[in-house]
C-alpha cells in the first residue's frame, strides 16, 4: 500500500521570477545570435512552466511523473513542482453523501427500509488515489454494505426493553455504523466524520400488519403493568384494614375483597358502587 509523502516543490513566484528571466535570456540571445544559448534558456523556462501548479485551499494534488508517485502537495497557493508531471485534483473538504433507500431484513427476519448519511473527508491523497478505483464510488458501495450489515443485526423494535433495536437506540447504532465504515473505508485514506440513520421504516407490504402487531404489544404491556399495580394496591389496602382493625375478613371475604378491587381498578369503564344497607335478619 502506498504511503503518502510530500513531494518536491518550489515557491510559485521565486519559480515565476526564474522562468520570467529564462525569457528575457533568450530574447536577449537571439537578438545576440547566440542560439544555442537561447535555445537553452527557452528549454529551461518552458521546463519549469510545465510545473506550475495552483492548489486552492482545503484541497491537496497528487504528482505522478512516469507512472511513479512523486508525493503529495497539500500546500495552498502557487508552487513549482516536477515539470512534465501528472497532477491530480483531491478535495480534502468535508462531504456528505445520503444513501438510497435500502430494503434489508432485521435480525427478525421483518422487511425494513433504511437509509443513512455519511459524513466524511478524504485524510490521504494518495490511498485514495492508487489503492482504490474511483473513491467516490467506493464510498457510496461500503456505505450501503455496512448499513446492511448493521441492519441485520438488530430488530426493527421490541416492547420488552431487554435489547438494542435500530428504532429505540439511534445513537448506539449510529456509533456502531460509524466504526464498522471507518473500518471499511480506511483502505482508501477516508475518514468518516458521522454516520446517522436518515429513514427507519417497516416495508410497505407488512407496515399494516407490523402496525397492528406493535398496538396489540402496547395494550398488552399496559395491561400488564395495571395488573401489577392493582395487585400491590389491594394487598396494601387489605393489610391496612386488617393492620387498623377495622374490618376482620376470613379468607373468603378476603377472596371477595380482592376480586371486587381488582375489577374496580383494572376494569376500562368506571365502577358501579353498590351499598350494602346490612340483611334483614342483622
Amino acid at each position: 500500500m502506498i504511503q503518502e509523502k510530500q513531494a518536491w516543490i518550489m515557491n510559485g513566484f521565486l519559480g515565476i521570477l526564474i522562468i520570467a528571466l529564462l525569457v528575457a535570456g533568450t530574447v536577449f540571445s537571439i537578438f545576440q545570435q547566440q542560439f544555442v544559448l537561447g535555445g537553452i534558456c527557452l528549454i529551461v523556462a518552458i521546463t519549469l512552466g510545465s510545473g506550475i501548479t495552483l492548489i486552492q485551499p482545503n484541497q491537496s494534488v497528487v504528482v505522478i511523473f512516469l507512472g511513479k508517485y512523486m508525493g503529495t502537495i497539500r500546500q495552498e497557493g502557487i508552487v513549482v513542482t516536477v515539470p512534465f508531471s501528472v497532477r491530480r485534483t483531491i478535495s480534502l473538504r468535508v462531504r456528505n453523501f445520503n444513501s438510497n433507500r435500502l430494503k434489508v431484513n432485521d435480525v427478525n427476519g421483518n422487511p425494513i427500509e433504511i437509509a443513512a448519511v455519511i459524513v466524511f473527508k478524504v485524510i490521504d491523497a494518495a490511498k485514495a488515489v492508487f489503492d482504490v478505483d474511483r473513491y467516490e464510488q467506493f464510498v457510496e458501495i461500503q456505505s450501503e454494505t455496512a448499513i446492511r450489515a448493521v441492519a441485520t443485526k438488530y430488530p426493527y423494535d421490541t416492547f420488552e426493553n431487554v435489547e438494542l433495536t435500530l428504532r429505540g437506540n439511534a445513537e448506539e447504532v449510529s456509533n456502531e455504523l460509524t466504526t464498522e465504515l471507518q473500518e471499511r473505508l480506511r483502505v482508501a485514506g477516508v475518514e468518516v466524520i458521522e454516520a446517522r440513520l436518515t429513514h427507519l421504516a417497516y416495508s410497505t407490504e407488512i407496515a399494516q400488519a407490523m402496525l397492528q402487531r406493535q398496538q396489540a404489544s402496547a395494550i398488552i404491556a399496559a395491561r400488564k403493568k395495571i395488573v401489577e399495580g392493582a395487585v400491590g394496591m389491594v394487598q396494601d389496602a387489605i393489610e391496612q384494614l386488617e393492620h387498623d382493625g377495622l374490618v376482620e375478613l376470613d379468607d373468603e371475604r378476603k377472596a371477595a375483597m380482592t376480586n371486587n378491587l381488582l375489577v374496580a381498578i383494572v376494569s376500562d369503564h368506571g365502577a358501579q358502587p353498590v351499598i350494602n344497607t346490612g340483611s334483614l335478619y342483622q
